[in-house]
Formats: C-alpha cells, sequence, structure tokens
C-alpha cells in the first residue's frame, strides 16, 4: 500500500499490551511535550465511576469498542494539525482490536480510519507482561495484539519505527532522536 503522507504533526505511540506506552508518554509530558490519553484505561475508568465492573465492561466487546473509538474521534478531532503531539495510540489501533476480538469492521470505524493523518507510529517492542485491573489479556493475548497493531499500521501505509527495549529514558530519547 502506498505510504499516507501526514497533514500534521502527530506521533502515536503504540504496541500491544503492557509495553510501556503510558510510562513513555509520561515521561514526554514531563518533559513539556503534548500528549494524550489512553482511551481504553479511561473509558474503563469512567464506567467503573458509574458502578460497573471491569468484567461487565469488557463482556460487551462491540460496545467497549465503540466507546473507546467515540473517546478516540473526538480526542484527535480537537488537536491542531500544526501541534506536535505523541498519542498513546490511534484510531487505527481500533482496526487491530476489533480483529483480536473478532469483531466486524463498522462503518464509523471505517470512516474514522479513513480519515487518519500521523506524521509517524512509535511502535513499542514488547517488554515482559504484567497484569494490572485493566488488562482482561494474557502474555499470548499480547504478543497477537502487537502483531495486529504492527500490520494495520503497515497495510495502512503509516511510517513505523520500531523502539527497542531499552530503559524508560533511553527509549524516550531513542523516539525524539527519530521524529
Amino acid at each position: 500500500m502506498e505510504t499516507k503522507r501526514a497533514i500534521n504533526k502527530w506521533h502515536v505511540i503504540t504496541g500491544g499490551p503492557s509495553t510501556g506506552k503510558t510510562t513513555v508518554i509520561n515521561m514526554l509530558a514531563e518533559r513539556g511535550y503534548k500528549t494524550t490519553i489512553e482511551h481504553a484505561r479511561h473509558y474503563i475508568d469512567t464506567m467503573r465511576i458509574e458502578g460497573q465492573t471491569v468484567e461487565e465492561i469488557r463482556n460487551n466487546k462491540r460496545q467497549f469498542q465503540l466507546g473507546v473509538l467515540d473517546m478516540q474521534i473526538e480526542q484527535e478531532k480537537a488537536i491542531q494539525p500544526k501541534d506536535l503531539v505523541f498519542l498513546d495510540r490511534a484510531i487505527p489501533d481500533a482496526m487491530a482490536y476489533y480483529q483480536f476480538l473478532k469483531l466486524d469492521y463498522d462503518e464509523k470505524l471505517l470512516s474514522a480510519v479513513k480519515n487518519t493523518s500521523y506524521k509517524k507510529i512509535f511502535i513499542l517492542d514488547r517488554l515482559p507482561f504484567t497484569k494490572d485491573y485493566a488488562r482482561t489479556e494474557d502474555e499470548e493475548d499480547q504478543k497477537i495484539i502487537h502483531q495486529l497493531i504492527i500490520d494495520v499500521y503497515t497495510v495502512l501505509g503509516f511510517p513505523i519505527v520500531t523502539v527497542p527495549v531499552l530503559p524508560p529514558t533511553e527509549r524516550v530519547e531513542f523516539i525524539l532522536n527519530n521524529i
């Protein structure tokens, strides 16, 4: 597929679950860069406040994915194209999760992906898997999701940079040296 040309200065930090995305994003924010939040975790936290358990939230796979996608779409609409921003995941990540969950793509996802543009995609190499309150995946799922994310961004034609396993500060330096 033809490589997409960026019409903005947005860089995506992505990878499977438990690859250090949020750590890197937080460190970039501490250095003064504009960053975004990961919406799956935000959606879970919002629904937990409303009284749902993580299991209840994650069991309705399509509703969960659409809730996260809606948040991601709104967030990306609010970012100025001229701003250098690091996104903790982006709209195309949803395609990988739809595939993983064996959900058919819906029109909302396809339309949103068609209108995406990113300067560069930084895919963080996998770290040892750690379980937390929001993750229902295991290490095998991590490997599958990670590869699906690589495949999605490759097929969509975005420029990809693989970020090796390094101490967090060195990962941030690696990313900044490659923007």
